[in-house]
């Protein structure tokens, strides 16, 4: 069973939401990543999965991911262009605090809460965990490990330009990103944005799954959350001969053996740490 839902943000955008599962069971809240929306490609079969599992979750698109009421379509350019790391944080939060204060339900039992983050989503979910005592337990999917993913020279186009431009391989879309995207890394990459202080002072469970054929997120940065980590609270599970979705596609064209594995060791950890 799933149930829609829209939040506005102080400057009245919307977060569009999908919940499934029973609002009385721990909460999995889903965190998409870079050009991705929570409908792309496992989002719904994942939501399912871990609904049947005995978890209620919670999926949503940022307000400004480029995705607007078609829900599949980035028809919202000109949203994506302004979004910043700081604001998609501040989102995650604002979610995470209706969930408690009972915007979807007032029959929360439980109120443990585990972020679940795919891409720059895992590198959200770590840096709001890390600044958010309600969070239980984080799991990571192929996450980044550094925000600043971009040359000298890019940056000086960028703010020359005021604007970078990166194409999306699969609707043939030039995104646009506003340099308002780059100056919040440049001004905050020390402190709020800063994962490795992030993921050295989390005290909370970390779970970091990483495919070894992931080519736009190298099994690297997988490594490098790991290292930053309290080997006592996290565990790394790498995918052999897995890319960055675990060979998933979009549109789903249905799970393999590898996703299974990730899903199910993601089971593991959250039935360990949210129940």
């Amino acid at each position: 069973m799933s149930k829609d839902y829209v939040l506005e943000t102080n400057d009245n955008e919307k977060i569009r939401i999908r919940t499934f599962g029973k609002s009385e069971n721990p909460c999995i809240i889903f965190v998409h990543g870079f050009k991705g929306f929570k409908d792309w490609g496992f989002g719904p079969y994942l939501s399912n999965f871990f609904a049947e599992k005995g978890f209620f979750v919670i999926t949503f698109n940022f307000s400004l991911n480029g995705v607007g009421e078609s829900l599949t379509e980035f028809d919202e350019l000109e949203k994506f262009a302004q979004n910043t790391f700081s604001r998609e944080i501040d989102e995650l939060n604002l979610i995470i605090r209706s969930y408690r204060d009972g915007f979807f339900t007032e029959n929360i039992s439980s109120k443990r809460i585990g972020l679940l983050g795919h891409s720059r989503g895992g590198a959200i979910s770590i840096l709001t965990s890390s600044q958010n005592e309600n969070v239980n337990a984080v799991s990571t999917w192929s996450a980044i490990a550094k925000l600043d993913r971009y040359s000298d020279r890019q940056k000086k186009d960028w703010k020359e330009k005021g604007y970078f431009e990166v194409l999306n391989s699969r609707t043939n879309q030039m995104m646009r990103m506003n340099l308002t995207f780059l100056i919040d890394i440049e001004q905050n990459q020390n402190d709020k944005l800063n994962i490795e202080n992030a993921v050295k002072k989390l005290k909370k469970p970390l779970f970091i799954a990483h495919g070894d054929q992931d080519l736009a997120v190298p099994i690297d940065e997988g490594n490098l959350l790991y290292n930053w980590s309290d080997k006592n609270n996290t565990e790394i599970f790498v995918v052999h001969n897995a890319g960055h979705t675990f060979n998933i596609q979009h549109p789903f064209s249905g799970s393999n053996d590898k996703f299974e594995k990730v899903l199910n060791e993601t089971n593991k950890f959250f039935k360990k740490h949210l129940n």
